[in-house]
């Protein structure tokens, strides 16, 4: 593997989403504590479907800084919109559903520990409802990578992540991705005018870069105008899009 520091620091600038299933259970014990829950925010050394590996340590030092500033990483719900295509978040989107109280490292991942708000609310109570039934069952992590080595043989992950910046973490809907089809995602893309737009699509979806983008693009579009086989970091990638192209075309 090699250290890419250059695109470290371009995609260090960008957030990304990495979603999980959602391991969590209720500590409640009497009124006072309804809605509090603890879990893993992320798990170490697990090969997410974009292809990277978030490995301990990773989160230590954006611990200490949120410890130093006295704050902690926000707890929203699908990430506030910020993942979105089509819309940017609305004041609403972007309001906590939770706050969170703890969080370390162990030797599993990113333990966590949290409490539910404003559950006497229509929105809090649906909340707590979907995740007491595990309806609700992700959870995602909005972050950004700051160090970082790229794999560069077919069995190596796409990234080994050695440090992030923790913005958030989020219960969200879709924990998990699907394996994907070359139409489906080529469909998603070709739904936008112009390449901006698509653009836009490939940086929301996996947190690429303008060149990054660019390049995927014409890869995928090479692909559907020939019979050729996907290389393995482009079958990766389209993997890693599919749930998000899928429920673009419903």
């Amino acid at each position: 593997m090699k250290q890419d520091t250059e695109d470290a620091r371009a995609r260090g600038a960008e957030c990304e989403f990495r979603a999980a299933r959602f391991e969590y259970r209720f500590t409640e014990s009497g009124p006072t504590t309804k809605g509090q829950f603890e879990g893993y925010g992320s798990v170490f050394n697990n090969e997410d479907d974009f292809g990277d590996v978030i490995v301990k340590g990773a989160f230590r030092q954006t611990l200490i800084e949120h410890d130093r500033a006295g704050t902690m990483p926000k707890m929203l719900l699908n990430h506030g919109g910020m993942g979105g295509f089509f819309s940017s978040p609305s004041p609403e989107d972007l309001l906590p559903i939770g706050k969170w109280t703890t969080m370390s490292e162990d030797s599993h991942g990113l333990a966590s520990k949290g409490k539910l708000i404003n559950l006497d609310t229509e929105s809090g109570k649906r909340i707590y409802g979907a995740m007491k039934e595990n309806a609700l069952d992700g959870l995602s992590i909005g972050f950004k990578a700051k160090d970082f080595v790229r794999g560069v043989k077919e069995s190596e992950p796409r990234r080994t992540i050695k440090q992030v910046h923790l913005i958030e973490v989020s219960p969200v809907t879709f924990p998990a991705n699907t394996l994907a089809t070359v139409s489906s995602v080529k469909a998603a893309l070709e739904s936008f005018a112009d390449l901006k737009g698509a653009e836009k699509l490939l940086r929301d979806a996996a947190g690429f870069s303008k060149s990054e983008a660019t390049a995927f693009i014409a890869r995928v579009m090479t692909f559907g105008r020939s019979d050729s086989v996907l290389d393995g970091e482009t079958k990766q990638m389209l993997e890693a899009l599919n749930r998000r192209a899928i429920l673009l075309q419903r």
